[in-house]
């Protein structure tokens, strides 16, 4: 089949040929596709447009070993997951460096509490961020655009194109499930 018709057939179809035939560009045609979507989330996230652009083919690398190992159904929300979290991890990683800054200039005698504070909220959203991973795709997507991004449900079926009622679904069994996982890793702590 010649490449110009390729663009015409759906991302699940893509996606499936892929999975049949590991020809990288059929996985070049859907990354082509949503070139501008993870421009886009980047530039959300980084604030910043040459380490957005950088982000997006770090985030081509990342999805091209990943597809090789897991079986994706909704690339679309997938790509979105995969971009988001990458940026959120560069942005703890810049973080991180200024919060050690600012833990060893709050360690003066007068502001003592601060800092254990701070750690706590740190340890909190290292275990939130971890939860979160332990949910399935569906569920980690809508719960992150529901109460992260501060969705609608409406705007979460269009975002991801899953019914509305997928929608609420995933969102009040992903919260259910990342209260289970937050319990177990306090109760562990």
């Amino acid at each position: 089949m010649p490449n110009s018709n390729y663009h015409d057939i759906e991302d699940k179809e893509l996606l499936s040929r892929y999975y049949d035939e590991r020809d990288n560009e059929l996985l070049g045609i859907l990354l082509q596709r949503y070139t501008m979507l993870l421009l886009g989330v980047c530039m959300k996230y980084l604030k910043n447009e040459e380490d957005a652009r950088d982000s997006v083919q770090q985030v081509f690398l990342k999805v091209i070993s990943e597809l090789q190992k897991y079986k994706v159904e909704y690339f679309k929300s997938w790509l979105y997951m995969v971009a988001k979290n990458h940026c959120l991890m560069r942005l703890r990683q810049k973080g991180s460096y200024t919060f050690e800054l600012n833990d060893q200039q709050l360690s003066a005698p007068d502001n003592g509490e601060q800092p254990s504070l701070a750690r706590e909220k740190d340890a909190a959203l290292d275990h939130l961020e971890l939860a979160l991973k332990q949910l399935n795709v569906e569920q980690q997507v809508c719960v992150t655009l529901f109460y992260l991004e501060k969705k609608s449900y409406q705007e979460i079926s269009d975002i991801t194109m899953y019914p509305l009622l997928q929608v609420k679904s995933n969102i009040q069994n992903g919260k259910r499930n990342l209260k289970i996982q937050m319990e177990r890793m306090q109760s562990h702590d």
